[in-house]
């Protein structure tokens, strides 16, 4: 049993559906069914028209995959999709081309767009554990998280935030934030606190679930 293909519209769409309501492909972990399919997504996903896959897709670039547990193969079994259209018989059976047939044809997907551009968009967030270590004990912690909360993006909401011990007198800043998956990028943000050298050694993402 193989993957989809997801160079199809219509599986893509179909997948960016299946995550509607969920982190991952198999379970509430990441596994190495997501690495299967994140493999098998060759190109960069419009975030636009798929959202969810974005969401995801930008998750699990965030962990190293051979860490991951689990088999690719659970992959396939779960993402069954189809490239058929189930939601609405927009050009009918006829095969042979008629001028008429191909104006209702036209109207008819400009109506079914219309109408599913009316439906209201759901906000799809994310609530992160973001972790920054500083280069050494002598950083100043209080100056570290102030230049972390100053990065700005639109989208990005800053939370509760904590020193936690990581041994030798270094204490990592540990912070939450709540993000909108269609605006943030973790992968941009992670740069942004990077470039933050004078306080910042590394960053690293300790935790993600959707809302």
């Amino acid at each position: 049993m193989s993957l989809p293909d997801f160079s199809n519209a219509d599986v893509l769409n179909q997948f960016n559906t299946f995550l509607a309501d969920k982190s991952f492909v198999d379970g509430n972990e990441p596994t190495q069914a997501d690495v299967a399919a994140f493999e098998a997504i060759s190109s960069p996903v419009d975030a636009g028209k798929y959202p969810n896959v974005s969401r995801w897709s930008e998750h699990i670039k965030s962990y190293d995959a051979a860490d991951l547990p689990g088999d690719k193969a659970k992959a396939a079994e779960l993402l069954k999709f189809g490239s058929d259209d189930d939601e609405i018989d927009l050009f009918g059976s006829d095969e042979e081309e008629d001028p008429e047939a191909e104006r209702i044809k036209a109207e008819r997907v400009k109506e079914y767009e219309a109408r599913k551009a009316q439906k209201p968009k759901t906000i799809q967030k994310s609530v992160v554990t973001f972790d920054v270590k500083p280069w050494d004990d002598e950083t100043d912690m209080k100056a570290l998280e102030e230049a972390v909360r100053g990065v700005e993006m639109d989208g990005l909401v800053w939370g509760a935030s904590k020193l936690v011990p990581i041994g030798y007198g270094v204490s990592k800043l540990q912070i939450t934030l709540v993000v909108e998956d269609e605006k943030v990028s973790m992968e941009e943000l992670q740069e942004c606190v990077q470039d933050i050298e004078d306080y910042v050694q590394s960053s690293d993402i300790a935790a993600m679930q959707k809302l």
